[in-house]
């Protein structure tokens, strides 16, 4: 028997009562102002826009077939949370941990001509944040939405185990209480506190202070975009003391699926001035954004087809107003997921 608190959750809602009945339409219509945010809490916890999709698709599958299991002792939403947690829960125990090169192996000193993708590694991929709003999801929240995208705090994630990475994202992202958190996990209140504790630690151990939405703030828009337009530019013109000027002294350059990476401005510059300044030919460039974070869209020239193609999403990590770090996901699938063009002329 339906209890009094489920029959009045579905007076105040009909499309609840109507989805209940088994009308797809009105579960859609429930689900869709939550979509953002859940896919979002799947990147969060599965490192991959990719594998997002496919658990946010296989969590709502879940949710309707088990619809009529929801009691209404809490809102909807906490429901399709614990639903879409334990989707991705059961994801990283068959997939494990996504990775970096910066997690693989030491930086190289001098550039690798000729590198080639590591298939056997499941790497970490940007973030489409478009329709990420500012601020926290919840007045409990101790994370903005767009920080807790950012590449240090989800590379950070997958060096925990998939209890600790969903309870730290439920209760500092999503502003859940640690008993709320035990019911959606299955366990206990204390197992819950024990690993926030665990994972508190190895977040603070590898995610940099500032964040880069604090860094963002204190940066004008103009300097941004001249810091942008500035990297895009050099490249472009093939100007490697352009480039250098706008970057750290210790800045890192990464680019996955490759696993060769840079440390310090000039193993970076080596590499920049034998690779994409000189040595692949003529780029073209899109500015937008991933992960929270300036992003720019490469295209590189290809003789085939008579058109610069998709080559990378270069996310830039900012330090005061220098890039202190450029991920360079190579890929054109990349380009799909920001609505940016497979080619240019």
């Amino acid at each position: 028997m339906r209890s009094a608190d489920t029959a009045a959750e579905d007076a105040e809602d009909p499309d609840l009562a109507r989805a209940r009945g088994g009308d797809d339409a009105a579960f859609t219509r429930l689900v869709q102002p939550l979509r953002r945010e859940l896919h979002a809490h799947c990147y969060r916890m599965l490192g991959s826009a990719h594998d997002a999709d496919d658990a946010l698709q296989d969590a709502l599958l879940r949710a309707w077939r088990g619809l009529a299991h929801f009691e209404g002792r809490g809102s909807l939403r906490s429901w399709l949370y614990t639903v879409t947690t334990r989707t991705c829960l059961d994801t990283v125990e068959r997939r494990g941990k996504r990775a970096l090169p910066i997690d693989l192996g030491p930086s190289s000193r001098r550039a690798v001509v000729g590198d080639v993708p590591m298939s056997d590694t499941a790497w970490l991929g940007p973030y489409p944040d478009t329709g990420l709003a500012e601020g926290p999801l919840s007045p409990d929240a101790h994370y903005e939405q767009r920080e807790a995208v950012e590449l240090a705090f989800v590379a950070a994630l997958q060096h925990l185990p998939g209890n600790q990475r969903a309870a730290l994202l439920l209760f500092e992202v999503l502003g859940f209480s640690a008993a709320e958190i035990a019911a959606t996990m299955d366990t206990t209140t204390a197992s819950v506190n024990s690993a926030l504790q665990r994972a508190r630690r190895i977040v603070a151990e590898k995610v940099p202070a500032p964040t880069q939405q604090q860094t963002l703030r204190e940066i004008s828009d103009a300097r941004l975009r001249e810091v942008v337009t500035g990297f895009s530019a050099a490249l472009e013109r093939g100007d490697a003391d352009a480039l250098v000027a706008l970057l750290t002294e210790d800045v890192t350059w990464s680019m996955p699926p490759l696993a060769h990476w840079y440390q310090g401005l000039e193993a970076v510059t080596d590499f920049a001035v034998q690779v994409p300044l000189t040595g692949c030919g003529s780029w073209r460039h899109r500015t937008t954004s991933a992960n929270g974070q300036p992003a720019v869209g490469c295209y590189l020239w290809d003789d085939d087809a008579g058109a610069h193609l998709g080559w990378s999403i270069n996310v830039l990590a900012l330090r005061g107003e220098h890039i202190a770090e450029i991920t360079s996901f190579i890929g054109r699938d990349h380009f799909a997921l920001f609505g940016l063009p497979a080619s240019l002329p």
